[in-house]
């Protein structure tokens, strides 16, 4: 699959540097998993989106030309990846935005990753990242394109070799991995950390809840250390493009990933 990139809705390679997401990082962006060209869980990333925005107090009007764009891109694709992005424009002084900017929105088509295939049906192993998410409610749970903490920490893991490593807050409670949200099951209860002052709301994630939810199982948001983990009977990861991913190990500790699947196959 060629790389294809459509910039307001025109075929285009290049954005204005005077944008402020290339100045600022002033915009959000979320990425959607292509099958048999339709895609996956729409409807949750435009929501997402579109609760983004609004606290980012960005006033975007262009969602039936956008996703009539984000349509004609999917429909011819097998598999992908659909990346959206949607930055606040140009204009302002500094910091400060224009009163009446005009958003830029991307759209950009990727392949999918061939490893996902491989950990759903094996596992995933995780190590712990040395690095640690800055605490800033203001921000939390959104996908902005501030997102220098994940470059760093996905540096880190090529460096070492890892698949995906946990990742922690500065009060070294766990937060997610560098791409992914966690959760776990302990006896009969399920947990997932407390997303209230670092990372990120995944679609993936609300799928899993929702999933829970309607077998009447509860899930515990929880501010815990990674030790926590090594009591757990079952550890998954989620993201809108491996879907649901349990996990083998972490650091030197084993789970049994035949188990985790039946559990997940039956939830989902």
């Amino acid at each position: 699959m060629d790389i294809t990139t459509l910039i307001n809705g025109r075929p285009a390679v290049q954005l204005a540097v005077a944008d402020r997401a290339t100045q600022y990082g002033d915009g959000l962006f979320t990425t959607v998993r292509v099958k048999n060209g339709c895609l996956q869980h729409w409807s949750l990333h435009l929501a997402r989106l579109k609760q983004g925005l609004l606290r980012l107090n960005i006033d975007f009007s262009k969602w039936r030309q956008l996703q009539d764009c984000a349509f004609s891109l999917a429909k011819e694709q097998s598999e992908g990846v659909l990346k959206v992005l949607i930055s606040r424009g140009e204009g302002g002084r500094g910091y400060l935005p224009a009163e009446q900017g005009t958003p830029n929105w991307i759209l950009t088509l990727h392949p999918l990753p061939g490893q996902y295939q491989d950990w759903r049906e094996k596992g995933i192993a995780l190590q712990k990242s040395q690095i640690s998410l800055a605490k800033q409610p203001l921000l939390a749970g959104l996908k902005h394109l501030n997102r220098l903490e994940q470059v760093m920490i996905k540096q880190e893991i090529a460096a070492q070799g890892w698949q995906d490593a946990l990742v922690c807050d500065t009060d070294k409670m766990l937060v997610e991995t560098s791409v992914a949200n966690l959760f776990w099951q302990t006896g009969n209860q399920w947990y997932t950390p407390s997303l209230r002052y670092a990372g990120v709301k995944g679609v993936m994630r609300k799928c899993l809840l929702d999933a829970l939810s309607r077998q009447g199982v509860s899930v515990i948001r929880v501010r815990m250390r990674a030790e926590v983990l090594f009591d757990a009977s079952l550890v998954c990861i989620t993201n809108s493009l491996m879907g649901v991913v349990p996990v083998r190990s972490i650091l030197d500790h084993q789970y049994d990933v035949q188990h985790a699947n039946v559990v997940l196959k039956d939830l989902l």
